[in-house]
């Protein structure tokens, strides 16, 4: 709770500190209006205030969070996603999505270790299902390279790793696979078990190639991954499985793991966040050898 109290301040200043003092307020006023009943906080919060809870007899999760723009876009991607193996959207608002709640909601993460595999091959399966959905037709979605001109600024980065990012960012858009829609942070806490299936959550919706989709599980769970005594391996283990499952080069999926790196170090200066892990999981991609 305390990190989740200090981002808001630090991306949101005063106003995210008005907003928090009146969290409580808000939640009784949603509640009501909204007919939820037993309203508990989730573990681990970072960016937004997420609840769980009952409307009526349905299991539901109640997130609110100041950063409107993504939440529009992620109800976009919910509702574009529909049927591809994404939770329920309820009703969106202002600040607030209204999601039908997975059960029992376990994420990947509880695999980490022991059945990383056994991750690997869920997560491939999701991929597969999320990338059949079809672009909308009229859509405000980014692209991947929109996200990518963040490489191009004045940054804290050292010189050598900044301009090798940018110079694979340009050979990899240049040969691109044709466009998905992706979800764009495909991490093992945004997969969730969900009866005898799995559902995704938080989709950033973006355009981009498959083998955009991979790095972000590939880079996670953070830092228990860095804390492994071979994580090197686990990484390569990683590349080499989802290579083979999804029919992509391991070469690109190790640049784009590079340069999604070096994106989130890039990022996290930018919210004044500790950019370490980063910088240790950069150096990694950097020297992976690949076998194709």
């Amino acid at each position: 709770m305390k990190m989740f109290e200090q981002n808001i301040i630090n991306l949101y200043g005063k106003k995210g500190r008005q907003w928090q003092e009146n969290l409580p307020n808000l939640v009784t006023q949603l509640a009501n209006t909204y007919g939820l009943s037993n309203l508990k906080l989730v573990d681990n919060l970072s960016y937004n205030y997420v609840l769980w809870g009952f409307q009526g007899p349905q299991p539901i999760i109640l997130k609110l969070g100041l950063d409107i723009d993504g939440f529009k876009r992620e109800a976009a991607a919910l509702m574009a996603l529909e049927g591809f193996g994404v939770v329920q959207i309820f009703s969106e608002n202002t600040g607030l999505l209204l999601l039908k709640c997975a059960v029992p909601g376990v994420s990947l993460k509880s695999y980490f270790p022991e059945k990383d595999d056994e991750a690997i091959n869920i997560t491939a399966s999701v991929i597969k299902r999320l990338h059949k959905a079809p672009i909308p037709s009229t859509h405000a979605f980014p692209h991947i390279k929109d996200w990518l001109e963040a490489l191009d600024g004045d940054l804290k980065i050292p010189v050598q790793t900044l301009q090798k990012a940018r110079e694979i960012r340009d050979q990899l858009l240049k040969t691109a696979k044709p466009d998905v829609l992706l979800h764009g942070d495909l991490h093992h806490d945004n997969i969730l078990q969900n009866g005898e299936d799995w559902l995704v959550i938080d989709p950033k919706g973006v355009i981009g190639e498959p083998a955009y989709e991979v790095a972000a599980f590939i880079r996670n769970p953070m830092p228990e991954l860095l804390n492994q005594a071979d994580a090197p391996n686990i990484i390569h283990n990683r590349v080499t499985r989802f290579a083979e499952a999804l029919e992509l080069s391991e070469h690109r999926i190790i640049d784009w793991c590079f340069v999604q790196a070096v994106l989130a170090c890039v990022w996290a200066l930018e919210d004044g966040c500790d950019i370490s892990y980063f910088e240790q999981i950069t150096k990694i991609f950097d020297v992976m050898p690949f076998n194709d």
